[in-house]
């Protein structure tokens, strides 16, 4: 029953601000600003993780149609809430010292709180499925993991700006923007 939801999940708009490998060094000035921004998303990403790998817990057909409503539930909430506060992270860190900075940055504020927003109607929609009749439950988690399926493979340009050039080589220096060579839980998304 919840298979479909549990693969767009996985496969959706898993952030994003992860980056691996290592980049060249730039200007401290950038280099700086990128410090402020991924020391902010790392936590954020490991709360969208986190979300994640609950809702997968929960895919199996056996699940109570109760219980997958209230992990989904909570897993959308913490999702909307990551990437809003992803978002509050970029804004707070100030225009990026590049060319187009306040552009860049106003860009990928407005998607990050976009994305947070489809997570927050994903979230009313699931709270309002009727999870008493399990035939009505299930076609309702289809129709979510289509708008899921949706989310993950619409554009997210302003952050593929936002992770590219001069500043992606300098978030690719910070520590917390790069992921864990080992045990990752989730795809790296682009």
């Amino acid at each position: 029953m919840n298979k479909k939801l549990a693969a767009a999940v996985s496969g959706g708009a898993v952030l994003v601000l992860v980056l691996s490998g290592c980049g060249d060094d730039s200007d401290k000035k950038v280099n700086d600003w990128a410090k402020k921004v991924c020391d902010q998303v790392q936590p954020q990403v490991k709360k969208i993780e986190d979300a994640n790998t609950a809702i997968q817990k929960e895919t199996t057909d056996q699940s109570k149609a109760d219980v997958v409503q209230k992990t989904d539930s909570a897993a959308f909430q913490a999702m909307s809430q990551a990437y809003a506060s992803m978002g509050t992270a970029v804004q707070d860190a100030g225009v990026p010292p590049v060319k187009d900075g306040e552009k860049t940055r106003s860009d990928a504020v407005a998607e990050l709180n976009s994305i947070s927003k489809s997570y927050a109607t994903l979230k009313t929609k699931v709270d309002g499925l009727d999870s008493k009749d399990q035939a009505k439950f299930a076609d309702g988690l289809k129709e979510i993991a289509a708008e899921l399926d949706k989310l993950g493979k619409s554009g997210n340009e302003a952050l593929t700006k936002l992770q590219s050039g001069e500043l992606g080589k300098a978030m690719k220096n910070q520590k917390s923007c790069q992921r864990p060579e080992a045990g990752a839980s989730a795809p790296a998304q682009g």
